[in-house]
Parts: C-alpha cells; sequence; structure tokens
C-alpha cells in the first residue's frame, strides 16, 4: 500500500513538474478575443481615451480590458477555407491629429489602403478615406520614415512595380498622403504580391535603407529624394516581414526573415569585403511550422535581446487544391496553426531557443508585439482566419 501511494505521489510530482514547466516554457496566457475570421491585420491603441490599450481588427474594435466588441464599419465574417478578408493589414494612429487614434486598413495586396476617421464621442461607423489605391508588396510597412512623429507607409506601387513610401499627413486636420518613389520601376520585389520587406540601417551610415530579399535601397538625410540607389542582395527567399538585428554581435546588421507560404524560418549575417560590398548568409532558425506569413521582434524575456515571434498562417492560400493529386498546394496547410517565440541568444555563436505559445491560433499577416496592459513586458496580439487572440506575456512575474 506504501509502495503504491509513493509511486502515486511520485507520478503526481512528476506531471505536476511537467506542467510547470511547460506554462514556464511558454510563459504567455491566452485571451481569446473573437473565434470569428473577421481580419488578417490587427492594430492596438486606445481608442476611447480612457487610458486602455484596445485592440483593433478590420471592421471593429475591442474594448479593454473585457474585450466588448464595437463596429467600425459592416460587420461581415468570411469562409476560413474559401475566402480572403478584405483586411489583410491594419495599423492604428491618429491620422488626422484630433486626439483620437485612427484605423488603416490594408486591402488584398495591390489593391487600396484606407483609414477609418474615429468619430471620438460620437457613435456610428467611422468614415472612410482613401490613402492610395495600389498598394502591393504582401508585407507594407508602418514607420516614420521622415522623422516628424506620424508613421508613414512603406510599400510597391501595384500600378507601376516601383517602391515607394506615403507620407502621413503633415498638419492636424489634413487627410492628404504624399507619394514618394523610392527606387526605378521594375526592380525585383516591388511586384504586387511581392514578399519580404524590411526598414533598417543595413550599411551603418545614420541613414535607414529599405530592402527586399532581393536587395536594398540606401537611405540618405533627405528620404523625399527620388531615385535611392539600389544594391542587389541575395537576403534569402520569399518571406514576409524582415528584420534588423546584430544576430552574431559582430557590429553589423543582420536580417531575421521567414518565408510566407513554405517552411523556414532564418537569420542572415552580414559580410562585408575589403571595398565596402555587403552580402548575407543563410541560417536556419527553424523548419517547425509553414506560412509564417506575419513577424515581429521585441525583447520578451526581459534579458536585453531581441527575440523572435512568428507562426502558422492559417489556410494562407485558402483549401487550394492541385488537380493532378489532390494535394494542397501550400505545405503544411492542415496542421495545427501554432505560434512560437525565438529567444535569441548573441554572440560569436549565436544561437535561437524556440518555444510554443499555442497550437491553437496562429498568425495573420501583420501582427502586434507590444505591451497593453501596462506592466512593461510585450505582449502578442494577432488576428487571422481562426479567430483574434491576445497573448499576455507573464515572464518574470
Amino acid at each position: 500500500m506504501d509502495t503504491v501511494r509513493t509511486s502515486t505521489i511520485m507520478l503526481t510530482v512528476l506531471l505536476l513538474s511537467t506542467i510547470c514547466y511547460s506554462q514556464m516554457t511558454q510563459g504567455f496566457k491566452k485571451h481569446i478575443i473573437s473565434r470569428d475570421f473577421i481580419s488578417e491585420g490587427v492594430a492596438v491603441g486606445d481608442v476611447n481615451n480612457d487610458g486602455k490599450t484596445d485592440i483593433l481588427a478590420g471592421p471593429c474594435w475591442f474594448e479593454a480590458p473585457l474585450w466588448k466588441r464595437h463596429d467600425i464599419d459592416t460587420f461581415k465574417t468570411y469562409a476560413v477555407k474559401t475566402a480572403y478578408s478584405r483586411s489583410f493589414l491594419n495599423h492604428a494612429m491618429d491620422v488626422n491629429q484630433d486626439g483620437w487614434i485612427d484605423l488603416i486598413v490594408m486591402d488584398f495586396p495591390g489593391l487600396s489602403a484606407d483609414w477609418y476617421e474615429n468619430p471620438g464621442k460620437k457613435s456610428g461607423y467611422w468614415k472612410k478615406h482613401r490613402i492610395y489605391d495600389y498598394v502591393g508588396n504582401e508585407s507594407p510597412l508602418f514607420e516614420d520614415v521622415d522623422g516628424d512623429g506620424q508613421d508613414d507607409i512603406i510599400c510597391a506601387d501595384s500600378k507601376t512595380n516601383q517602391m515607394i513610401w506615403l507620407q502621413a499627413p503633415t498638419r492636424k486636420t489634413d487627410t492628404q498622403w504624399t507619394r514618394y518613389p523610392i527606387g526605378e520601376k521594375d526592380v525585383l520585389g516591388t511586384d504586387i504580391q511581392g514578399h519580404g520587406l524590411g526598414y533598417g540601417d543595413l550599411n551603418k551610415d545614420g541613414y535607414k535603407d529599405v530592402f527586399t530579399k532581393d536587395g536594398w535601397w540606401a537611405g540618405s538625410a533627405d528620404p523625399r529624394r527620388p531615385g535611392w540607389k539600389f544594391h542587389p542582395a541575395d537576403i534569402g527567399e520569399d518571406c514576409s516581414q524582415m528584420h534588423v538585428a546584430d544576430v552574431n554581435a559582430d557590429g553589423l546588421p543582420d536580417v531575421v526573415s521567414a518565408s510566407a507560404h513554405r517552411y523556414g524560418i532564418w537569420w542572415h549575417p552580414q559580410y562585408k569585403d575589403d571595398q565596402g560590398n555587403i552580402w548575407f548568409d543563410h541560417y536556419t532558425i527553424s523548419f517547425s511550422t509553414s506560412q509564417t506569413h506575419s513577424t515581429a521582434m521585441a525583447d520578451f524575456n526581459g534579458d536585453g535581446y531581441p527575440d523572435l515571434v512568428t507562426g502558422k498562417r492559417y489556410f494562407a492560400h485558402l483549401e487550394r487544391l492541385n488537380p493532378s493529386n489532390k494535394a494542397t498546394i501550400d505545405p503544411g496547410s492542415y496542421e495545427k496553426p501554432a505560434i512560437y517565440w525565438f529567444e535569441l541568444t548573441p554572440g560569436k555563436k549565436p544561437y535561437w531557443t524556440e518555444h510554443l505559445i499555442d497550437d491553437d491560433s496562429g498568425v495573420g499577416i501583420n501582427l502586434v508585439a507590444k505591451d497593453i496592459n501596462g506592466d512593461n513586458r510585450p505582449d502578442i496580439i494577432v488576428a487571422n482566419k481562426h479567430g483574434i487572440y491576445f497573448f499576455e506575456n507573464l515572464m518574470g512575474k
């Protein structure tokens, strides 16, 4: 009897230890905001100016802390395996600088970008304004290109196949966005459905550059000037958002990216020859999941180093079948919609530690890694065909 009791206690302790380890490894608490497929883009901001950070996704915003749904536009859900939403990427910012957070929504790649004007204390749908008709590349970026404190848009012009940036309105009550060309037309990576886009100082001259997997346009003191010089480079395969980080601690900016529709998460160390020419190598971080169509970097565990978060975009290309063998075109389409964070330990021999956060959520086309509950830890917010989720960072608690 004592032997049985002892064995039972030991088994219980072992199970509890396993559970505790799993929770500590994941380090996040999952909050289900919605199970509806309404958007593959997501944003955060204090919509009603009550001091709490809310979640915005396509036609809705969800009021913190109970996440009550409010409609920005006509509410519509989509079929997961057979339809795309009309909300691919989202971004929250006060476009007209009236003191109320507005919402930018990007349509299907190659189509328009629009912003919805927050009515403030008034009720009803938000007024829709056109930003630009031809937004190409599948990972447009929201960055303050001109340093005026307002986020601008970096994208391809899907009508001219040219990399451009769209300057946000510079004055209060102004709603006009201004187009500035970055490079020549028909350069690799500037097509409607180009995969991979990044913004950062690759050559360490003090100015941020725009880059795709095929090369980079050198920034300068005046981002409004046309004809940024293009430098061809092999920075990996088709991917989603591309990030700059000194992974191997050699003082040179490296690039981190993840495959949009296949397997592969990578980091690309930068090297320079004696003439100052830049080139990149390629190292794999993980092959655990496919269709990692959105990524973000933040210091999740508070060790001072940037970590990576990404996951599976649920049915990125719908349930498309190959007529010859009835197999789905995208690899891993039927795998669980997992989300991971990859812990970076930089150095001469850097390594990434993979942590599974959840396998019933995944990512969309953009995600948010930002503290939204005021505890100074970056949280993770995603929206995709599987729903809308907030992963509360518990590491260190």
